[in-house]
């Protein structure tokens, strides 16, 4: 053998060697790993949380998906590539018991990677059994009740955006309170409920605190869940004359209550109602005369980030997001995602970790979960000048605090 032919020999050995060892330290990432990651939920398409379901929720999951997948996918590091969302849905039909069979469905049979929750609270619990036993994340983000505590506790993989009940009923009283020591308000309260749990427990936090705050509840009434005429009980918050009047209500009989109390002329210097007056369907019904009308939620109306998330909300998903569960319901997907990327992998454990012990930026600030809860959103938001303004409470970012009574029905 010639000394150029050996040359090229042992060559060619050495560089076959080296791409052994360059494939043991280096992987091939391109042909390693999920080509997508599988993602599943359970909405209701149908029944009576169908329109709540297709203002707050909804849009944003189609939203983020759209947008995650616009940019090539969900970055894998341990796989070195990106990789797109498929979803996987089922209608829930507005039955906890369905939301369960169909989480249970998602989990056993279709096996998707990951399960986003469903709309609202007494769904959230119904389905967070499930969600644990597997191991599945879940940030709750239209949820709110008392018993946030002992569910930490029970389920580490439970996560609340919204936070306590308590706090809702304490921001709202805390506000009042400033009007009535302006001489704006007197002291005396007038509250219905719906007999739901979002009802109970924020009208029990009420009751629990008026007193500390120095408000009469002079008129107290729930009324039950498809209830089609307000009118008796709306009459009798009238016949009250309490300077302020209280609604924790769902969508359809928020509308219900607005219009009843148009046409009885309730006009009292505070109205507040439940959840639907921040969606943006309330404002285009009801147009000037939803001006000081306060809620849950709010934004600040002048931050960039709201401003720019209002715009990609409007062009992607063809309507305005809601001003309160819009925006910790897409604040909660910015978590997740982050959570996966940092972890770089489909590990389910990790990534509850990582929620758990993470700060996330979002479209709300930085996310930091203390005891598996944020909560640090507006709590009350009142409609002004055409903006759902977060009003309370006085610390948060951007904080509109002067008091505007709502203006007599036209």
């Amino acid at each position: 053998m010639n000394r150029r032919s050996w040359l090229l020999r042992n060559l060619t050995r050495a560089v076959g060697s080296l791409a052994v060892a360059g494939q043991q330290a280096f992987p091939a990432f391109a042909q390693d790993g999920p080509s997508s990651i599988r993602i599943g939920w359970a909405l209701a398409k149908t029944g009576i949380n169908a329109g709540g379901v297709a203002t707050t929720v909804r849009p944003n999951y189609d939203m983020w998906v759209k947008e995650v997948n616009a940019a090539g996918g969900i970055l894998l590091k341990a796989h070195g590539k990106r990789v797109p969302i498929q979803v996987v849905e089922y209608d829930d039909r507005s039955s906890s018991e369905e939301a369960v069979r169909a989480v249970e469905r998602l989990i056993t049979q279709d096996k998707v990677d990951l399960v986003l929750p469903p709309w609202g609270t007494s769904y959230n619990l119904a389905v967070a059994p499930t969600m644990a036993k597997h191991g599945y994340p879940q940030i709750t983000h239209t949820t709110v009740t008392d018993k946030v505590p002992e569910l930490a506790k029970r389920w580490p993989s439970l996560f609340f955006m919204q936070g306590k009940t308590e706090i809702y009923g304490d921001a709202l009283l805390a506000y009042l309170a400033a009007a009535r020591k302006e001489g704006k308000i007197g002291d005396q309260v007038a509250m219905i409920s719906i007999a739901d749990g979002f009802g109970v427990e924020l009208a029990n936090s009420v009751r629990k605190k008026s007193a500390e705050y120095g408000f009469k509840l002079v008129y107290d009434k729930s009324y039950p869940i498809g209830s089609q005429d307000l009118s008796p009980i709306l009459t009798e918050a009238k016949a009250s004359k309490a300077d302020v009047f209280i609604a924790f209500s769902y969508p359809p009989d928020t509308v219900l209550i607005t219009e009843q109390s148009r046409v009885l002329a309730f006009n009292p210097k505070v109205f507040y109602a439940g959840v639907g007056v921040n969606f943006p369907f309330y404002r285009a019904r009801f147009g000037d005369a939803s001006e000081g009308i306060l809620s849950v939620g709010g934004v600040s109306g002048d931050d960039p980030r709201i401003k720019d998330y209002f715009k990609r909300h409007q062009e992607l998903t063809g309507k305005a997001p809601d001003h309160y569960g819009s925006l910790t319901t897409y604040a909660s997907l910015q978590v997740l995602h982050q959570a996966i990327e940092r972890v770089g992998k489909i590990d389910r454990a990790a990534i509850t970790k990582e929620i758990e012990a993470g700060t996330f930026d979002t479209i709300l600030g930085p996310v930091k979960f203390e005891n598996q809860v944020f909560g640090k959103i507006f709590l009350v938001g009142q409609w002004q000048d055409g903006v759902f303004q977060g009003v309370g409470p006085a610390d948060r970012p951007g904080v509109k605090t002067a008091f505007r009574p709502k203006p007599a029905w036209k």
